[in-house]
């Protein structure tokens, strides 16, 4: 049987379809590689052998007995440690959660058992999600199979480096600041943050409920947005899921695929010029640009000026929502407890509980997070950061009046070296720079491999409309025609 594990999940899907390999073959060959390079990449946290030969298993009798089934049937996906899965364990990539195996399935998982997927583990990424590189994991960091010794992004990493070292053709990740599309950036492959509401969070463990955003990461456009179709849509457990169905995005990737752009609006966002991005990313955004012309798209200058205010804005709003959503890892409920010797009070319980099962960056932020919400300074800080939130959706609404989509970077650099940014947390937040203006204003925004810089991969930045998923994956597939994927040189 032909390698499967160096093909898309389309392909894949079609073997399965016409039966040329069962879906416990396809299976079996990821698991194999899992086992071959994860101890290189330290992409997946728990690898759950038996429950995904199982449901491999179960796509295979259920094609055999004629029924019909889904466009991804038997197609392996790696899901981000964020999601809870029943039975198997989910930890957030935290001490304090360690062991822990919820007794539910997020909506994300459940639409994907029932879209026919075989989930084969769950993968590693800065605790809480709160990072950019998965330095952050109390189980060590995730590596970038570009170059083992560099970062493979954050706070996804874990799914996006399982992704570029093919050891699965689709994984689930999360984005609050630009977790998926940061990651999808440094590594060669592609990520999409749908519009917030658009995909479920019941059952994704929160961080900031007025900004995380599941969603999916893929080598290629078409494969993201058939998982993106998969997981995607309304659900009421959810009180933010927007009562209303995806936009075609499967229908707007394969018509990207044909290349033409013709009568598209782009615009590039004057403010992310002048931010430092590295020479290599620019000229490789610069070449992607030039790309999307000949493809048809016209190319407009838009003056986003608040975008500028964007990333002090969002670490005042995501630590503070940090901060009430983490209070609830006390030691009491589930999770870890510490020094609980009959001799503490539940103050001296939860005290110790925290100090041992949280890492320093959870720490930071959750301080951050409680002074910007304390008396006396709300107004000064979360208020104000708000008011600021407001302004940055005025200029994505003004924006979109005169363009369908707006492009830029995903990131500023290149993946960087293992530790090279730890010591200087704001060096490590500029990492998503680019992307946490569509976190603030809700609209979606897809990461494409546009090149490379120094012999590592650049992504490119498209930010639709809220409830615009198509118009992304459209210019990102076309984009993708042209420049087409990449492949690392190290696996």
């Amino acid at each position: 049987m032909t390698d499967v594990t160096a093909m898309t999940a389309t392909q894949i899907a079609g073997l399965v379809a016409t039966g040329a390999a069962s879906a416990v073959e396809v299976t079996q060959a990821h698991l194999d590689r899992i086992a071959a390079v994860d101890g290189r990449v330290n992409a997946f946290l728990h690898v759950d052998t038996e429950g995904a030969l199982a449901a491999a298993r179960d796509i295979d009798a259920r094609r055999a007995a004629g029924e019909e089934l889904g466009p991804l049937a038997g197609v392996p996906v790696a899901v981000k440690d964020v999601l809870t899965t029943k039975g198997v364990p989910t930890t957030v990539g935290s001490k304090i959660l360690e062991g822990w195996r919820p007794p539910y399935d997020s909506t994300i998982v459940q639409r994907l058992r029932a879209a026919g997927t075989v989930m084969l583990g769950k993968t590693n990424m800065d605790e809480f999600a709160m990072g950019s590189s998965t330095e952050y994991s109390a189980y060590g960091p995730s590596r970038n199979p570009w170059d083992t010794d560099r970062i493979p992004g954050g706070s996804g990493g874990g799914s996006a480096a399982a992704l570029a070292a093919y050891e699965a053709p689709l994984a689930i990740g999360s984005d609050t600041g630009g977790s998926i599309r940061q990651p999808g950036a440094v590594t060669g492959t592609v990520g999409a943050k749908p519009t917030y509401g658009g995909t479920s969070r019941y059952g994704l463990v929160a961080f900031s409920s007025s900004l995380d955003t599941p969603g999916p990461c893929a080598r290629t456009v078409l494969d993201a947005a058939l998982l993106h179709a998969a997981i995607g849509g309304h659900d009421p457990r959810d009180s933010t899921s927007i009562p209303a169905p995806v936009p075609d995005v499967v229908a707007a990737a394969k018509l990207g695929a044909t290349g033409d752009l013709s009568g598209v609006r782009l615009g590039i966002v004057t403010e992310f010029g002048g931010e430092g991005a590295e020479p290599g990313v620019t000229a490789a955004f610069n070449e992607a640009v030039d790309t999307l012309t000949k493809l048809g798209a016209e190319i407009v200058e838009i003056s986003c000026p608040h975008f500028r205010y964007a990333l002090p804005a969002y670490y005042l709003i995501a630590p503070s929502e940090c901060s009430s959503n983490l209070a609830r890892f006390d030691g009491v409920r589930f999770g870890l407890r510490t020094g609980d010797d009959g001799n503490r009070s539940l103050e001296e319980v939860m005290s110790l509980t925290r100090e041992a099962g949280f890492g320093p960056e959870v720490k930071r932020r959750i301080m951050l997070g409680t002074y910007a919400l304390s008396s006396g300074y709300y107004d000064a800080y979360y208020g104000q950061a708000q008011k600021v939130r407001t302004l940055i959706t005025r200029d994505f609404t003004a924006a979109f009046e005169r363009v369908d989509a707006l492009i830029s970077p995903t990131t500023p650099f290149v993946a960087f070296p293992l530790g090279a940014r730890t010591s200087d947390p704001y060096q490590m937040y500029l990492a998503d720079l680019f992307t946490i203006p569509s976190n603030l204003y809700g609209g979606p925004g897809i990461s494409v491999p546009c090149g490379l810089s120094e012999g590592l991969p650049v992504g490119l930045q498209v930010m639709a409309p809220t409830m615009a998923d198509d118009r992304m994956y459209r210019v990102a597939a076309a984009l993708e025609s042209a420049v087409g994927t990449l492949t690392p040189p190290t696996m």
